[in-house]
């Protein structure tokens, strides 16, 4: 009889261990798919220079985002946008190319996703009248992240960079050459 008992409690709580893990895995949010990091090309940046924010996507493990350019009109793709600070001009926003990759959720048809880290660039010029010392740019990132069954539903989340400049660009330091020279 206890032996039964003993072995009715072990299914019990392999059972109650097995719901929990479900649940968590269930309880992902979005926003927790996905890490955005921002860095500057220059630290400081002159006045009258060309420089790059580069904003790093660090994804899940188990988990994709879709990429720019989706392969479905029913995708939601990644998107940043800038506020740019009064003195600096912004240029067209640099996407990197994303892998073709198959989920049982599309019934086998290749999607065009992000995996582990991805780049996305942001040309920028601090204007000659750029406002001396620490300026700040807002970014907006929009995604939808993925498991291999599920897609959960789309997150923005905000992104910030410093830009600290200089009236002199003989003072520009690059900086963050392990995030630029990729």
């Amino acid at each position: 009889m206890k032996r039964s008992f003993v072995l009715a409690l072990v299914c019990l709580v392999v059972a109650a261990m097995a719901t929990t893990a479900i649940i968590n895995a269930q309880a992902v949010s979005g926003k927790d798919v996905l890490t955005p990091s921002a860095y500057v090309s220059y630290d400081p940046v002159g006045r009258g220079m060309a420089f790059q924010v580069a904003v790093v996507l660090k994804i899940r493990p188990g988990f994709h985002v879709n990429a720019r350019q989706v392969t479905e009109d029913y995708l939601i793709p990644t998107d940043l946008k800038a506020e740019v600070p009064a003195g600096f001009k912004i240029g067209e926003v640099v996407y990197p190319k994303g892998t073709l990759q198959t989920f049982a959720f599309a019934k086998n048809k290749p999607l065009n996703v992000y995996t582990d880290a991805v780049t996305v660039k942001l040309p920028l010029t601090a204007l000659a009248g750029a406002p001396v010392g620490a300026q700040h740019l807002a970014m907006k990132l929009r995604y939808q992240a993925c498991s291999s069954e599920i897609c959960l539903p789309p997150v923005t989340k905000d992104v910030d960079a410093t830009i600290n400049v200089v009236a002199a660009q003989s003072a520009a330091k690059p900086a963050n050459g392990n995030v630029f020279t990729k």
